[in-house]
């Protein structure tokens, strides 16, 4: 882990020095958009990366292959809409963004079962009234559940048909 910790700060020391490729003279015209293409003009300064040109992405740019595509908090990220996509998920590796298919019953239940087992949420931000349910969920007595610490799936599921 420190490994990757070290990584990820090289990362993001990469990534303030990387300019920003911007596409030849799309300051000087409107009609040239922002979006990076390649130079492909037959004197062009930037094509044959002449000092005057402007910086065209090269492979020495790229970050430690081990933190490519990771979220800035280290995890990676795994879109989840239901309870059964979290089985073969690791609570050390993998941090979970909610399907914003879902609705408000079925995400705050998603959100409780992530929680209780340890998962990093990543968009955890939800609606006053998805807030009051999750703790209507967290402050209801659990009867005929021996172990509380964790929840069934199919009781879950049962749960939230029966609401």
């Amino acid at each position: 882990m420190t490994q990757n910790k070290r990584l990820m700060e090289l990362r993001k020391k990469n990534n303030k020095k990387r300019p920003s490729f911007k596409r030849v003279e799309s300051w000087r015209y409107k009609r040239v958009s922002d979006s990076w293409r390649k130079a492909r003009g037959i004197d062009s300064k930037t094509r044959k990366k002449k000092k005057s040109g402007v910086k065209s992405p090269t492979v020495g740019y790229r970050n430690p292959k081990k933190v490519r595509g990771l979220h800035p908090s280290g995890y990676e990220e795994v879109r989840v809409t239901t309870i059964q996509d979290l089985n073969d998920l690791n609570k050390n590796r993998h941090a979970i963004k909610i399907s914003s298919k879902l609705g408000s019953k079925k995400r705050v239940a998603l959100i409780d079962y992530c929680q209780k087992r340890g998962f990093k949420i990543l968009n955890l931000g939800i609606s006053q009234k998805e807030l009051e349910r999750l703790e209507a969920i967290v402050e209801a007595p659990l009867s005929d559940m021996e172990d509380e610490e964790f929840l069934d799936i199919d009781e879950l599921e049962d749960a939230l048909e029966g609401e």
